[in-house]
């Protein structure tokens, strides 16, 4: 019997979950071969043991999990960037609008003041487009949780014991089959004494 050492870690339902193989907990997180030979049950806390498991990297889940982090890394970038913006024009304004209240109490004060609620009130939808926007593809990174590595290869003695196991039920198989057979035990002596 051939086992690879290749495990992919599964999850199921809370309501499917079993006993874990190390320490008999209710575990959800199950680790099975790719050709579905063997399975079992293991808890997320003993896949960080070096002494049970270790990961196996995937070039190219690797680099798509770079590229998401840099792209996290840029949109925090950017946003600091328009934060401070935001917070220098809001700083200007102020300044501006001291200096600017005087002159305009003399001027007409009705016609300026609606021209200035409607450029604020564009500047302000636009703000709120950008924040929607920004907030909108933080969600679509975010959806993604990295729970680590997928693929794993068992320490050997772990190993050792998976490929006992299978052993074990496939001999008692194959006993229960030649149990079933009547040719295996000996026949009732046929001559008279």
């Amino acid at each position: 019997m051939s086992l690879t050492n290749v495990y992919h870690l599964r999850r199921v339902t809370d309501t499917s979950a079993k006993a874990c193989l190390i320490c008999y907990k209710p575990s959800t997180s199950v680790m099975i071969t790719p050709d579905n030979k063997d399975f079992f049950y293991v808890c997320p806390a003993h896949l960080q043991d070096r002494h049970f498991c270790s990961p196996i990297v995937d070039a190219e889940s690797e680099a798509a999990r770079l590229k998401e982090q840099k792209m996290a890394e840029e949109i925090e970038k950017v946003k600091k960037e328009y934060e401070e913006k935001q917070k220098r024009k809001k700083e200007r304004e102020k300044q501006s609008s001291k200096d600017d209240k005087d002159k305009e109490k003399e001027k007409k004060k009705e016609k300026d003041d609606s021209k200035d609620n409607d450029s604020t009130n564009s500047k302000t939808n636009l703000e709120k487009e950008r924040d929607d926007k920004i907030e909108s593809i933080e969600k679509g990174t975010e959806s993604k949780p990295d729970s680590g590595p997928r693929i794993f290869a068992l320490h050997k003695t772990f190993y050792q014991m998976r490929i006992d196991r299978l052993r074990g039920i496939e001999m008692a198989k194959r006993n229960q089959e030649r149990m079933r057979n009547p040719s295996l035990f000996p026949s009732v002596p046929n001559k008279d004494l």
